[in-house]
């Protein structure tokens, strides 16, 4: 399943695996006979069909989890489109691997093993609004390192990011694959004041007049960040490999966009974690067709809304496959 190009990784996601419908209907048929009215359990219930349909099983469970972070640093943030400069993106990876980030709290807490990828960080992305932020061969690096961090072995998804500038990278390519003003999409990232905003318009802006006509992927070359490419190869390489993916906040979710704009359908095995405080996060989701699982206010990135989520995921898998049925519990049924 090796790719060189963009044209040979679209080919693999119109190639990718769908839904095991058989483990669904299994799913489905165990579902109506535990020892619960039906529909008592909410979404629960539709988490966990969705889950076994993925994992090709009746009756599965979440033994191996895993996060994957990747960073990278971007050429725009010369423009001053965020609170923080660039030497933040490789302190905060030394945090990561140190165990001491929010997101290494909560894999932790969802028992999953967590890895740290960070991406030429030495070597920021070009400037977008004069130059595509990446060449077609430098994408397709970064896709491969996403592609390559999804362990086969693992069997529910969260992939995050550390980037600063890439709230802006995000934006300009939701406004370019979702159309409206850059104003629709920019929100505050790491916090700029308004002056910081209006350059972040502006920015957003003048990429999208350069790049915006592009296709999906050539979009995510032109306007994403190495980080943003990596998500996306995780989030493809999982499909290929039916494990389901729990996607964070807006920055994943413009990553992932793209996959869903060249191939409909090819977030299928994703899930929506949560919705951010990021302003155009949920104009984001509509657009991909995904119901957030929780709302908490966060806007912190680094796969931190989606780590969240993942216990919620699991106890949807355990009741599906850990509850009685009527008939081994002894309880009548309907």
């Amino acid at each position: 399943m090796a790719f060189s190009d963009l044209a040979g990784f679209e080919a693999l996601l119109k190639a990718a695996p769908g839904p095991d419908l058989e483990a669904k209907a299994g799913a489905e048929a165990r579902n109506s006979q535990l020892t619960k009215p039906d529909g008592s359990l909410g979404r629960l219930e539709e988490i966990g069909i969705w889950y076994a349909s993925w994992r090709g099983e009746a009756r599965p469970r979440i033994a191996q989890p895993q996060v994957a972070v990747f960073a990278g640093n971007h050429g725009v943030t010369a423009r001053g489109v965020s609170a923080f400069p660039a030497e933040v993106t490789v302190q905060m990876v030394a945090n990561f691997e140190h165990g001491g980030a929010a997101i290494n709290q909560l894999a932790r807490n969802a028992g999953a093993i967590m890895s740290i990828h960070p991406i030429e960080l030495d070597r920021p992305t070009a400037d977008f609004t004069i130059a595509p932020a990446m060449s077609e061969a430098e994408c397709v690096a970064a896709l491969k390192v996403g592609w390559d961090a999804v362990d086969q072995q693992s069997d529910l998804l969260v992939v995050g990011e550390m980037g600063i500038g890439n709230t802006t990278s995000a934006a300009a390519i939701a406004n370019a694959l979702f159309g409206g003003t850059a104003a629709d999409w920019v929100g505050r990232g790491t916090g700029v004041d308004d002056a910081g905003l209006k350059i972040k318009e502006e920015v957003c802006a003048a990429g999208v007049a350069l790049h915006g006509g592009k296709a999906p992927l050539e979009i995510l070359a032109s306007l994403g960040g190495r980080e943003v490419a990596a998500m996306a190869g995780g989030i493809a390489r999982a499909r290929m490999l039916r494990i389901p993916v729990i996607l964070d906040g807006f920055i994943c979710c413009a990553a992932a966009a793209t996959l869903e704009k060249a191939v409909p359908g090819a977030l299928d095995h994703c899930l929506a974690g949560h919705v951010s405080a990021e302003a155009a996060h949920p104009a984001v989701l509509r657009a991909i067709g995904k119901e957030p699982l929780l709302s908490m206010g966060l806007r912190l990135g680094e796969g931190s809304g989606a780590g969240l989520a993942m216990p919620l995921v699991k106890a949807a898998v355990e009741c599906l496959s850990g509850m009685a049925t009527f008939a081994e519990a002894g309880v009548s049924g309907k």
